[in-house]
């Protein structure tokens, strides 16, 4: 279904992104990456306005539209104790400017029923200590997400998604890192980027503005001291 569309994937080079990128190319779609990461894409940092519109202009100059826009990149984490001002702007530049900046500039060029996905992450509603920098990001771009949903709204449908634990090395988790899940394990890659292809796709024609949260439904998991075998201590 998504053979000949023009799908753009930040942070595309690898774990989540780079999944989502070979998911796409599977069903016969055009894909252009940028990561900051060496390798066979456009090779960028999304923190930088001018990387950003290089970007932006080659891949309008290459096809003349867009299809689909997955909003991935990873911005950086660190906590109040250790980040920087610098580090703190660079997360938010990473993980909420940047997909703006896109957005605004793909806007003229996104085909009628076009989709955006946000890749946002359960840390948009719950956190651990020193995670200031990633949480303030995330949980902007989930914000962003009904935004952008209103001002482009009966063109382009805009989602976000909030993944949980995603294992993106290849690891086996048992015990405790796999049942603290509901769902009993840890999640892959595949789980976010079937998600994503779905939300794409005409038969999510009328899923918008929604975040959806992947994480094997930990973050409903209640618990008590002494619940499970967890202790607060």
């Amino acid at each position: 279904m998504f053979k000949d569309k023009v799908v753009v994937v930040t942070g595309g080079a690898k774990g989540i992104g780079k999944c989502i990128a070979s998911e796409f190319k599977a069903q016969g779609a055009l894909v252009e990456v940028i990561d900051i990461l060496p390798g066979g894409h456009f090779v960028g940092d999304l923190s930088s306005k001018s990387d950003i519109e290089k970007f932006a202009s080659m891949v309008i100059a290459k096809y003349g539209r867009i299809d689909v826009l997955v909003n991935n990149a990873l911005p950086l984490m660190k906590g109040i104790d250790e980040c920087s001002y610098e580090e703190f702007q660079y997360a938010l530049s990473v993980g909420v400017t940047a997909p703006f900046y896109l957005t605004k500039l793909f806007k003229p060029y996104f085909t009628q029923d076009a989709s955006i996905v946000n890749i946002s992450s359960s840390r948009d509603r719950m956190s651990q200590a020193q995670t200031e920098s990633y949480s303030a990001a995330k949980g902007g771009i989930s914000s962003l997400t009904h935004a952008l949903m209103m001002s482009l709204s009966g063109r382009v449908r805009v989602n976000s998604i909030s993944p949980g634990w995603i294992d993106t090395m290849g690891e086996e988790y048992t015990g405790p890192d796999a049942y603290q899940q509901p769902s009993g394990r840890v999640g892959y890659p595949k789980d976010i980027a079937d998600m994503v292809l779905y939300l794409c796709s005409d038969k999510a024609g009328f899923i918008n503005g929604e975040n959806i949260c992947i994480d094997g439904g930990m973050t409903k998991q209640m618990i008590y001291h002494n619940d499970c075998g967890w202790k607060l201590e």
